[in-house]
């Protein structure tokens, strides 16, 4: 599959996504959503791989969406630009393997929504995140203001939109938007060391953390805990091989094969 804006590579059971738009500090349009869309429906890819780490090219990870293509919308065109971004990033949330944001530079304003799309973030020590809008006169229209305060709670959150200055990546570490700090030249090998590490673990199991979390976040505690206890006890189920060759696997003292 040709892109123009995205660059793919494989690396063992980890797969590696580049934005690649380095001209324009990788800025998000229609023509970027309508490719990452295409490689995330491309089920063979994803199902061939562990784990996805997402990055920028060049000095940005996102720098944002295209504000000179914006400059001509009418309300409905904001509409539909919003929701095409949002259904994109939902299609990133909604994988079942881990994805990983390797923010190696800016990642501003959808750029910081792409990465609360994915699972886990991990940053330069160098880059700087934020939700500039409130300075353009508008908001967060890639579900930023939805995502981010379920990450960070509703005061952090209103807290980096309302002021719309950005932050650091250490202070984006201590509020918790990033979850892992690197230096500038090794953000994405301590990325892909964190994939290595997650691709040697259980896939059903990865899957159903990500599952739980997620669908969690949206239920009652009481609901949510059933849930789990519900999927737990699947899992003791005869036909989860997985669940077996783990415990067999740790009561013989080896690593499990899965």
């Amino acid at each position: 599959m040709h892109f123009n804006y995205l660059k793919f590579e494989k690396r063992g059971k980890i797969g590696i996504l580049t934005l690649n738009r380095p001209e324009a500090l990788n800025a998000l349009n229609k023509d970027v959503f309508k490719e990452l869309s295409c490689f995330l429906e491309d089920r063979e890819t994803i199902q061939s791989i562990r784990v996805l780490v997402v990055t920028g090219e060049g000095k940005a990870f996102v720098a944002g969406a295209d504000i000179k293509a914006m400059q001509e919308y009418s309300p409905q065109m904001a509409y539909d630009f919003s929701e095409i971004g949002k259904v994109v990033f939902d299609q990133i949330a909604n994988l079942e393997i881990p994805v990983i944001a390797a923010i190696n530079g800016f990642a501003l304003g959808g750029g910081l929504e792409l990465a609360l799309s994915c699972d886990i973030r991990v940053a330069s020590e160098k880059a700087r995140l934020g939700l500039p809008e409130v300075n353009l006169g508008l908001i967060p229209g890639f579900n930023g203001t939805q995502r981010l305060p379920r990450l960070v709670g509703a005061g952090n959150a209103m807290y980096l939109m309302m002021l719309g200055e950005g932050v650091t990546a250490a202070e984006a570490y201590q509020l918790g938007v990033v979850q892992k700090l690197a230096p500038p030249e090794s953000v994405l090998e301590i990325s892909l060391e964190l994939a290595e590490k997650m691709a040697s673990k259980s896939p059903n199991a990865l899957r159903l953390i990500k599952l739980m979390v997620r669908e969690g976040l949206e239920l009652s505690s009481e609901d949510a805990g059933k849930m789990e206890s519900k999927e737990f006890g699947r899992l003791f189920k005869e036909d989860q091989k997985e669940r077996k060759e783990g415990i067999d696997a740790f009561l013989e003292k080896r690593k499990p094969n899965w």
